[in-house]
């Protein structure tokens, strides 16, 4: 049996590309006493893979060393096991990275119910759904009635955030770059107000929306938007720092904000990740999986076939083409 990976070449300065990738065909050996082995099915892409293949060694984890497999979440089936650990069968999540098969010792990768659609582990369920609920409910502390300001609102941690947020009875403005995925978030996910960055007056319109101030705000871009969010913030209010999009490539972001307001106002800033809150996945997907069978919650991936295309795939995220939560199908289910 042939096994195909993606192994780091060299590191990105800007913009991914097949030139940063080998490709690595092999024989799978026998499987090992004690070991699994899973067949990829899919594998998520996210913004943070772009800090892992930086050269940063003081990040919150190591970068993937030259040569390594492309280090990425996924799910995927035990196709053969020796080890009680895992059956025939079972579905398990983690970090598989960009391979199709790869073999497991017992704890390596979680197992999980096949009692929802595979394709939920890599929306609600995963890390885009435990990343929008810590990040609001746990970091932020949202009280029904305050006002929410998401930016990102249409990605794969944004639109659950502010899915999160009405169900909690809070009013929510999402700030999004299309008017397509304005639309989305108002008329499918319930949104009160959806503004796009690139038409937009924003410092304007969340005056007009949020005259009070916003309560909290959530920030997953950084530039423009979020320039506009901290001027427009209440008293006291809070800043949940997510991720910063924008400039994860090395562009110089197209608005810096008044840092003065933090002071005048009086702001909380927090930033968050979520391999230091491990301990509490298995309540936050409880609780997520309540908000879904319930009906509050919502989502959907933008799926691209083939590994081998993932190098170009995950750009999407960076000019913003994608639609929803970002993944390569590996395999068949």
């Amino acid at each position: 049996m042939k096994n195909t990976r993606l192994t780091l070449k060299s590191r990105p300065t800007g913009r991914f590309s097949p030139d940063h990738f080998d490709t690595v065909t092999e024989d799978l050996p026998e499987l090992e006493d004690g070991k699994a082995r899973v067949r990829v099915v899919y594998v998520s892409l996210d913004p943070a893979m772009r800090g892992w293949v930086s050269p940063d060694t003081r990040s919150y984890v190591p970068p993937v060393p030259i040569g390594d497999t492309m280090r990425a979440l996924g799910i995927g089936v035990i196709e053969e096991s020796k080890t009680d650990a895992y059956q025939m069968g079972d579905w398990v999540t983690g970090f598989v990275g960009w391979t199709e098969y790869l073999d497991i010792g017992p704890g390596q990768l979680n197992r999980v119910p096949a009692s929802v659609a595979m394709e939920d582990y890599m929306g609600i369920l995963g890390l885009a759904g435990a990343t929008a609920y810590h990040g609001l409910v746990n970091e932020g502390q949202p009280k029904s009635g305050e006002v929410l300001c998401v930016t990102g609102a249409a990605g794969s941690v944004g639109s659950l955030v502010g899915q999160i947020g009405k169900a909690l009875g809070l009013k929510v403005i999402g700030i999004a770059g299309t008017q397509e995925k304005c639309d989305w978030l108002v008329k499918d996910l319930g949104f009160d107000v959806a503004l796009n960055y690139r038409t937009d007056n924003l410092p304007a319109e969340l005056e007009k929306h949020a005259p009070e101030g916003i309560d909290i705000h959530f920030e997953n871009v950084g530039g423009k938007p979020f320039a506009a969010a901290l001027q427009n913030m209440k008293a006291h209010g809070r800043i949940i720092m997510c991720g910063f999009i924008s400039v994860y490539n090395g562009e110089q972001p197209d608005a810096y904000p008044d840092m003065t307001a933090i002071v005048r106002k009086r702001l909380t800033l927090k930033g968050f990740v979520m391999t230091d809150h491990f301990d509490k996945y298995p309540a936050i997907f409880a609780e997520l999986a309540k908000l879904m069978q319930s009906g509050h919650l919502k989502y959907r991936l933008d799926i691209a076939e083939g590994l081998q295309n993932a190098p170009e795939v995950i750009n999407r995220l960076f000019d913003g083409t994608n639609k929803g939560k970002l993944v390569v199908k590996v395999s068949a289910r």
